[in-house]
């Protein structure tokens, strides 16, 4: 008796899997198309059109061939998505049995995704949601639209601006996954993608509930990393803008659509920030702390430390962007920071040291500020170095038309280093310069260096007769009992000097011709009581 029981079992078993086959051949998945795009165009707020529709009974889905979404025509008529397929998957038994489309996830394959900003900041994706027709509750479909899984494979995403201001950005092997969405509430996702250079991306957190007046205000909390970003290669930053980096940066990224915050590090490799900069050679950490308006995309840098070992630079201040440009508006504070902590950023805004010169030990203290837009910033402040050594440049046997002396081999001495300084694209301008070299003397002036590093320095320098260097250099204008005594103490008061050449290679010459014809009437005066007047008068002054 068991035993038929057991094969009426089996038979209603069978019969029921055939039934099940037989109806499952009998869906004519075209015949929910109109339905399926009437839902999603209405749920976006955009035309949605879907290709031929085939039912897989095994894997429980709808797969349509093609896909598209229309883009907001405001800014552009390119689809805003397009997939090779939609893979949707749907509850069988309704969909069977009583013919009802319940869906449970989207899987598109290979999308191309346009993602476009406009001047006035606002995303082609902002109104997805917003036009829907549900008029009679008097706002969006949107916020009815939930499945349990959305998935993209493969796919890129372009990131370009109306209208355009470079190349666009380019992400390649988009993958994304939303588990449990839901256009009311908040849902976990996780992205990852390839950038242009080598790059990498990686986010993971939560977002929603999707604003429905602007999908790019939704609320998102999130970790995310970049490794090796390349913001040239990416098209981030314009070349010419002069800031090149490949750096790793971890994020955590705090959005209630309204206000989005971001703190993180970033370790920077081959840091420039100018044009006429050079790469640092040794990697530089950037801790930052910043927040932004997204509606008025207006923003404030609370905290921005920046070194390359201990803290170098702190920065604080204010920013505002557009599709165009950023403007900034920033302070920069370097309290007593120890020169050696600082010299591998001087590379990075185009201070270039002697060939084969460094500087060792002393603090730097500068009280710098940062303004304009980023493509044409100028730098301004007061800088001052106390205590350093210029080791491996001897300045007293570099000085033209003075006895050239050494005695400096270990290096100059800098006891005192002062100036005003305005750096923008065009150059550099040195105001107020004071620099006291305790084995020569001061000099005082300022001048100008060149975005590629040419100097035209005009200074006076006191020298000190009763130093060492200093002495051993006025001697090539003293001798006791002539003029050359008289034009050594004149030359004591100030000597005009000149600095041209290049950063890497200075030309210091004493203007000694210059120092004369200032001071020819005094030393005529005073030179014809001495007996080789005539002689030393031919000597110095021009015929």
């Amino acid at each position: 008796m068991s035993k038929n029981w057991v094969k009426i079992v089996v038979i209603v078993v069978v019969l029921f899997v055939v039934a099940i086959l037989i109806a499952s051949m009998a869906v004519s998945a075209n015949t929910f198309r109109p339905a399926l795009e009437s839902q999603l165009s209405q749920a976006l707020g955009r035309q949605v059109t879907l290709g031929n529709l085939n039912f897989s009974l095994f894997s429980g889905s709808l797969v349509a061939n093609n896909i598209a979404v229309a883009d907001d025509p405001a800014f552009s008529t390119t689809p805003f998505l397009q997939a090779k397929a939609l893979h949707i998957g749907v509850e069988v038994w309704p969909l069977i049995i009583h013919r009802k489309l319940v869906v449970t996830s989207f899987t598109a394959d290979e999308p191309a995704i346009h993602l476009i900003r406009g001047s006035n900041g606002v995303w082609n994706f902002s109104n997805l949601g917003a036009g829907a027709s549900n008029k009679a509750a008097g706002g969006s479909a949107l916020p009815n639209f939930t499945v349990g899984v959305i998935t993209i494979r493969g796919g890129s995403a372009t990131v370009s601006s109306r209208p355009p201001t470079g190349k666009p950005l380019l992400y390649s092997k988009l993958e994304v996954s939303a588990q449990q969405f839901s256009a009311s509430k908040s849902f976990p996702f996780q992205i990852s993608a390839s950038l242009p250079g080598g790059g990498t991306l990686a986010m993971q957190g939560t977002a929603g509930p999707i604003n429905a007046h602007d999908a790019a205000a939704t609320p998102l909390n999130a970790k995310l990393d970049l490794n090796h970003f390349d913001p040239v290669a990416a098209g981030v930053v314009d070349p010419q803008q002069g800031l090149s980096m490949v750096a790793n940066i971890a994020a955590h990224l705090d959005s209630d659509g309204r206000t989005v915050s971001a703190t993180g590090t970033v370790n920077a490799s081959h840091l420039k920030l100018a044009a006429h900069g050079a790469p640092a050679p040794n990697p530089v950490k950037v801790q930052f702390s910043v927040h932004e308006n997204l509606a008025t995309q207006e923003g404030t840098v609370d905290s921005l430390d920046l070194g390359t070992g201990a803290v170098a630079a702190s920065v604080t201040g204010t920013f505002a962007g557009s599709a165009q440009t950023a403007t900034l508006d920033l302070n920069v504070s370097m309290p007593k920071v120890p020169v050696n902590q600082v010299e591998d950023l001087l590379p990075t805004v185009g201070v270039i040291l002697p060939s084969g010169s460094r500087l060792s030990g002393g603090t730097m203290t500068a009280n710098l500020k940062i303004s304009g837009p980023v493509n044409a910033l100028v730098i301004s402040g007061p800088v001052e170095i106390d205590g350093t050594r210029l080791a491996g440049f001897d300045l007293g046997s570099k000085i033209g038309g003075l006895k050239p002396v050494g005695g400096s081999q270990a290096g100059t001495e800098i006891q005192t280093l002062r100036a005003n300084v305005t750096s923008s694209p065009s150059g550099t301008q040195i105001q107020n310069l004071y620099v006291a070299v305790p084995t020569l003397g001061t000099a005082t002036g300022g001048g100008t260096v060149t975005p590629a590093g040419a100097l035209n320095f005009h200074v006076v320098a006191k020298l000190n007769p009763n130093g060492g260097i200093a002495g051993q250099a006025l001697a090539g204008l003293t001798s006791a009992g002539s003029l050359d005594s008289l034009l050594g103490s004149v030359a004591s008061k100030g000597i005009p000097i000149d600095i041209s050449g290049t950063t890497a290679n200075p030309v210091i010459q004493a203007d000694v011709n210059g120092l004369i014809k200032r001071n020819a009437g005094g030393l005529l005066r005073r030179g014809l009581h001495q007996p080789d007047a005539g002689s030393l008068l031919n000597k110095y002054l021009p015929h």
